[in-house]
């Protein structure tokens, strides 16, 4: 590592098993995009789009493909997926506060909580009875975690996170501001004897919720617990703000969501799977391993096999889409005559 937090092109190229072209001894300090990188930092080229950019770039060293070396007036880092090896060298300058470890004096700390020495509470967190919060976790500012949860080793909640009851994070899961987990499931019955014309009836939820390591959570997402067995997300599943994962939902590991999504009430989302912002999935439904579900899309049946799945109208033309949207009407119409024109024609 060179000065002031700096790091040469040998050192970027050797710890990340890069090719170099250019001065290895030229230090980068910073990243920054093709258009507004300074001489001293990093950059990137993994979308066609911005390659219009890059004979114009005043950024130091750029990460690229071969492909696209001879058209970089700079230095070069040249990687097979130089997205990828743009996120593992940004974590280098990324320069978080430390947290110490103790417990700010504005803390409620129950009496039956049990606190590592290694672990920071933040000012005015609220940790209850039967909560454990383990090694090196730091808990931000407000943070409220409820009876009978843990926060797992090396685990951060950024601010204002509340863990209701029965959760339990693993090792080193980030949650952003404003999450809740562990909040009562969707649970109603309809009573026709109830009130005087019938009325809902609360269902109790039992279970708890199941955070595997190395997850991530968004901001304002939330995460029922169980009716009466967990809501679980296996390891490495990461979720965008604004999501909402509803009681007994399952999530395999490496799954990722995009903001705004929601996932109902027993539904089973396989391992490697991408869901698209403001797609839903609808209760008691499977998906398989590495499925995609684009943006905007409804999920209404299982999904058995790998692969991409759309649903929705795509963007239109205001007046197209009006034209359209009037012969949707029609449709089970024309279904049958034509269904009657074949009829028709297999006859002649």
């Amino acid at each position: 590592m060179g000065v002031n937090g700096s790091y040469s092109l040998s050192e970027l190229a050797e710890r990340f098993q890069l090719s170099l072209h250019g001065d290895g001894a030229r230090l980068i300090d910073g990243v920054g995009t093709l258009a507004g990188a300074a001489p001293s930092q990093l950059s990137f080229l993994s979308n066609s789009k911005y390659t219009g950019q890059l004979t114009a770039t005043r950024a130091g060293v750029v990460l690229l493909r071969e492909e696209n070396l001879a058209d970089c007036p700079t230095a070069a880092l040249i990687a097979k997926d130089p997205y990828i090896a743009y996120a593992r060298i940004a974590t280098l300058f990324e320069r978080l506060p430390a947290a110490p470890p103790g417990i700010h004096p504005s803390a409620v700390i129950a009496p039956g909580a049990r606190i590592s020495s290694s672990a920071s509470i933040g000012p005015c967190c609220v940790i209850e009875d039967g909560a454990v919060i383990e090694d090196g976790a730091v808990l931000g500012p407000h943070c409220v975690i409820g009876t009978d949860c843990t926060v797992g080793a090396q685990s951060r909640l950024v601010a204002r996170v509340t863990l209701v009851t029965r959760v339990t994070l693993g090792k080193r899961v980030l949650v952003h501001p404003g999450a809740v987990i562990g909040s009562d499931g969707f649970g109603l019955a309809f009573d026709p004897s109830a009130f005087d014309h019938g009325g809902w009836i609360k269902l109790p939820q039992l279970g708890g919720v199941r955070i595997g390591d190395d997850c991530e959570i968004g901001a304002n997402t939330t995460i029922d617990r169980g009716a009466l067995d967990d809501t679980v997300l296996e390891e490495d599943v990461r979720l965008d703000n604004q999501i909402q994962i509803a009681h007994n939902v399952y999530v395999g590991a490496h799954t990722a969501m995009a903001g705004c999504a929601a996932v109902a009430g027993s539904a089973r989302i396989g391992r490697y799977c991408m869901i698209g912002g403001n797609a839903g999935v609808l209760g008691h439904l499977e998906l398989a391993d590495r499925v995609t579900i684009t943006a905007k899309s409804l999920v209404t049946h299982s999904i058995r096999e790998p692969g991409e799945y759309s649903s929705g109208v795509p963007l239109q033309d205001n007046r197209q889409w009006r034209k359209n949207a009037a012969r949707f009407k029609h449709l089970d119409e024309y279904a049958r005559r034509l269904s009657a024109l074949e009829k028709d024609k297999t006859h002649e």
